[in-house]
C-alpha cells in the first residue's frame, strides 16, 4: 500500500533558502532510492522560514529502507545543524487514488471510481 508523508518544519526565517539548497543532493538521493515516487522539500511562500514536505512512497517496505538509510540520516543532522524551530510531519495510507477531474474534467471531491 502506498504511504504518503505530508508535513511542516519551521526555521529561522534568513536560514530557510540555504537549509533547501544544501538540502538538494539529499533529496536527490532520497528521489534515487526505490519506491520513491515523489520527494520535495519547498519554502512555503506564505509563511517565512517554512518547509513544506511531501513524500509518496510505493510500499511501507520502500519507506522502512529509506527511513534507515543515509538520505534520511543525512538530513536529519542537516536539519538539526541549521536548528528547527518546530517540526510536524505525518504519514497516510493510500487505498485509493484517482484524478480529480472525473473523464468529463469535472473536478470532483468524491472517489467517483470506487462506486
Amino acid at each position: 500500500m502506498r504511504i504518503v508523508i505530508s508535513g511542516e518544519i519551521d526555521l529561522a526565517p534568513e536560514a530557510r533558502e540555504k537549509a533547501l539548497f544544501d538540502a538538494r543532493p539529499l533529496i536527490e538521493a532520497a528521489l534515487a532510492e526505490s519506491g520513491c515516487l515523489q520527494y520535495a522539500w519547498t519554502a512555503d511562500l506564505s509563511r517565512p522560514g517554512r518547509v513544506n514536505v511531501f513524500e509518496d512512497w510505493a510500499s511501507e517496505s520502500d519507506l522502512a529502507i529509506h527511513l534507515a538509510g543515509k538520505p534520511y540520516q543525512g538530513m536529519l543532522a542537516h536539519l538539526g545543524a541549521v536548528g528547527i524551530k518546530q517540526a510536524v510531519t505525518r504519514k497516510y495510507r493510500v487505498d485509493l487514488v484517482e484524478p480529480v477531474y472525473d473523464p468529463e474534467g469535472r473536478p470532483r471531491a468524491d472517489f467517483f471510481t470506487a462506486k
